[in-house]
């Protein structure tokens, strides 16, 4: 079987590919393609996965590639982890928000904003090139904001796309954690969108065991997203958000801790990474120690100002992991083998939430087998939820506009009605001052 990754140069690469070391059954990965538009990265990172086939008897085959179209053909699964406008890309997102006081996160508010703006048009050229050239593939999404862009390759691939996030994954394992229950048996009511969503119950042999942890403010304060967001709120919410809510409910706490930072996370993210891919320019360099300690690194510093805002301390060692190339291979073991299984996923919503139409990339848990992944029925949305969730798609589905017209009004439009920006004023000088550093953004007319 082969897969085709794009973004093959990015760092995290070799967690996918350690993941399919350990893979010994039958209709495994046997060959991997990287595909990346910076040669230097593609070696760099081929020197790690080498390192880490070493003694490991049928590794699956590396082979890498500038050429997309070459990528493509003949993939069986294609993952799709770009990062357009690179690292620098994403300081510039966050630099250009905190000037005007709002957010500039990678995925929420105004930097989300700005990078689906510059990614959605790349996404469904290869959206478009996967139909062409491998119309049997399946197209599992990594690229952030990866609801979003999710949405905008599946209207030319439909359900043959579908979206994963580990930050649900990750509460889920949390809390079922703290209750003493295993992960691996309990089912985890989550809905809502990428990186907008709760948690409404965990149940375990049929037992919903969550109300036992909100009514425990000790229990529900031990863990990352009781500490985040303090068990008050989260019993006053009677649900356990995702950690990227806290952008929502602690908005100026968090927009000051950005500001006050010595570097924004993107920042900090392109001039470590750009250490380690000089590094692995040197013949002698240790590819593989090199990189896990700079994903170690990486890991420890995650969300680092959102939790200095609320004094929540460093993060839990068991947290320090990661996890979305295990949904990932999740995710493809059950389409491939026809294996059978529930992942919480970004697919189209088919009438799983009233409020949003049939087209809408929601996240949801899902039954995944040999036909892909399909939303299981959900409770309706508190008004609270319903509230940022119907808002938040409205953005989303004015940046797809944009992305699709070109049209700096609507552009203007996506950032002026986004929760987190608060002035038509402000979205059109972000709009300017995006436009302004963005090549990938010149289309805007």
């Amino acid at each position: 079987m082969r897969l085709t990754i794009l973004g093959g140069g990015g760092f995290r690469v070799p967690l996918v590919y350690g993941a399919l070391l350990g893979d010994r059954a039958e209709g495994r990965v046997t060959r991997v393609v990287l595909h990346d538009l910076d040669a230097g990265r593609l070696s760099a990172v081929a020197r790690v996965l080498a390192e880490q086939a070493a003694g490991v008897p049928d590794a699956p085959e590396v082979t890498v590639t500038t050429d997309l179209d070459e990528a493509l053909r003949g993939a069986d699964f294609v993952f799709s982890a770009i990062r357009v406008g690179g690292l620098q890309g994403r300081a510039n997102d966050e630099r250009v928000a905190l000037e005007e006081g709002v957010l500039g996160q990678e995925t929420v508010g105004a930097g989300g904003i700005a990078y689906g703006l510059r990614t959605v048009p790349v996404a469904v050229d290869i959206a478009q090139r996967v139909a062409r050239l491998a119309p049997d593939a399946w197209v599992i999404n990594f690229t952030n904001p990866a609801g979003l862009v999710t949405e905008a390759m599946s209207r030319h691939l439909g359900d043959r796309v579908i979206g994963i996030c580990d930050s649900p994954v990750g509460l889920g394992r949390r809390i079922a954690k703290v209750l003493g229950a295993n992960p691996r048996e309990a089912w985890i009511d989550y809905v809502g969108l990428n990186h907008l969503g709760w948690v409404r119950g965990l149940r375990v042999a049929g037992r919903d065991e969550l109300p036992r942890l909100l009514a425990d403010p000790e229990l529900l304060g031990s863990f990352e997203e009781g500490k985040l967001f303090g068990p008050e709120w989260l019993q006053s919410l009677g649900a356990v958000p995702n950690e990227y809510l806290h952008y929502y409910y602690f908005n100026r706490e968090a927009v000051r801790a950005y500001q006050e930072a010595e570097k924004t996370r993107g920042a900090f993210l392109r001039d470590q990474q750009a250490r380690f891919y000089e590094e692995m320019k040197r013949p002698d360099a240790e590819a593989l120690t090199a990189w896990d300690r700079t994903r170690a690194e990486r890991e420890a510093t995650y969300m680092a100002e959102n939790r200095d805002a609320a004094g929540a301390g460093e993060r839990d060692a068991d947290d320090l992991s990661g996890g979305y190339e295990k949904v990932a291979l999740a995710l493809m073991r059950a389409i491939a083998r026809d294996e059978r299984t529930t992942l919480i996923l970004n697919v189209r919503n088919r009438g799983t939430l009233s409020v949003l139409d049939a087209e809408a990339v929601i996240e949801v848990p899902c039954l995944v087998d040999a036909n892909g992944a399909h939303p299981v029925a959900v409770d309706p949305l508190p008004d609270h939820a319903t509230g940022l969730v119907c808002a938040v798609k409205a953005v989303e589905r004015e940046v797809l506009s944009a992305a699709e017209s070109g049209s700096h009004a609507t552009a203007v439009k996506a950032f002026a009605l986004h929760p987190l920006v608060d002035s038509v004023d402000v979205a059109r000088r972000l709009v300017d001052g995006y436009t302004a550093v963005h090549p990938g953004l010149g289309y805007l007319k």
